[in-house]
C-alpha cells in the first residue's frame, strides 16, 4: 500500500514521527522528513536505511512550522524531491504542564502557533499539491486531549480539540476529490513529549511524568497507526491505558468523565 508513496512526515526527528518513519521505510515508501534539529533528522534517515530504505529514498528537509515564510519552499522542495505528495503526516507539536492561572499568554500563543496554526499553514500549503494530483492523504496526530479535558493542559487540550475539528471539517469538505483525512488520537505513549511540554513561563517542563513513562511503546503505537491507516480508518485511538477507556466513559456519560477527571492529581 505505501510502496513508492512519497510520505512526508514532521516531527519527525522524535517520538511518534520517527516510529512512523521506520515503519513507512520498511514498506517502501519514499521519506521526506522534517523537524527543526538537522543532526537528528540525520539520524533517523540513517536509522531508515536498515529499514530497508536507500539513501536516495529520504529527503531530509529541515522546518520549522512556525515560520509561515519557509513552508512554500519546503512544500515546493517536497514535491520536487517525487514529484507528488501522496501522504503529509502533521505531527510536529509541543505539550503543556502547568496551571491555567500560572500560564503567560504568550504561552498559550505558542502552543497554538505549534500544534494548530503550523499545521494548518503546512496544510493548505500541500492541500493544493494533492487537488492537482487527485489524491492524497492528510494524516495529523492529535491526542485524547482532543477529545477529554484535564487538569495542567488547558492549552494543550484547547489546541489539539482545535486540530480535531479543523481536519474533521477538513475531511467532509476534500472527500470527493479523492483526498482522506485520518486522525490520530494517542493517548500516553512513552515518547520525549513531557520533557518538551511548556511550563507556565513557557521554559520546558524538563523531566517525563508518571503516565507517560508508563504509556505504550512507541514502536507498537506507530505499526497501530500504521494498521489503521491500511484499513482506511478516519479516526484511529492508539493506546492501552485508562485513558483510552476514558473516550468511551466520555461519550456514553459524560458527567461520570467530568467528575472522574476532577478527581484527577
Amino acid at each position: 500500500m505505501f510502496k513508492g508513496k512519497t510520505i512526508w512526515i514532521t516531527g519527525a526527528s522524535s517520538g511518534i514521527g520517527e516510529a512512523l518513519a521506520y515503519e513507512f521505510a520498511a514498506a517502501g515508501a519514499s521519506l521526506v522528513l522534517s523537524a527543526r534539529r538537522l543532526e537528528e533528522l540525520e539520524r533517523v534517515k540513517a536509522a531508515c536505511g536498515k529499514q530497508g530504505a536507500g539513501a536516495d529514498d529520504v529527503l531530509v528537509l529541515p522546518l520549522d512550522v512556525t515560520d509561515e515564510a519557509q513552508i512554500a519552499a519546503a512544500t515546493k522542495a517536497a514535491q520536487g524531491f517525487r514529484g507528488r505528495i501522496d501522504m503529509l503526516v502533521n505531527n510536529a507539536g509541543i505539550s503543556q504542564r502547568s496551571l491555567c492561572v500560572d500560564t503567560d499568554m504568550a504561552t498559550y500563543r505558542r502552543l497554538f502557533e505549534v500544534d494548530v496554526f503550523g499545521q494548518i499553514a503546512l496544510t493548505k500549503a500541500v492541500l493544493p499539491v494533492m487537488q492537482d494530483q487527485g489524491s492524497g492523504h492528510m494524516v495529523v496526530t492529535a491526542s485524547v486531549a482532543g477529545k477529554i479535558g484535564v487538569r495542567q493542559r488547558t492549552g494543550y487540550c484547547a489546541a489539539k480539540h482545535a486540530m480535531m475539528g479543523f481536519f474533521d471539517a477538513l475531511r467532509a469538505e476534500v472527500a470527493s476529490e479523492g483526498i482522506k483525512v485520518t486522525t490520530i488520537t494517542p493517548g500516553f505513549i512513552r515518547t520525549n513529549i513531557a520533557t518538551h511540554a511548556l511550563k507556565g513561563d513557557g521554559s520546558e517542563f524538563g523531566k517525563v511524568d508518571k503516565n507517560i513513562a508508563g504509556g505504550m511503546d512507541v514502536g507498537k503505537c506507530a505499526k497501530v497507526i500504521m494498521r489503521g491507516i491500511e484499513k482506511g480508518k478516519k479516526e484511529i485511538p492508539v493506546g492501552e491505558g485508562s485513558e483510552m477507556k476514558a473516550l468511551w466513559v466520555k461519550r456514553f456519560f459524560p458527567n461520570t468523565l467530568f467528575k472522574m477527571v476532577e478527581k484527577m492529581g
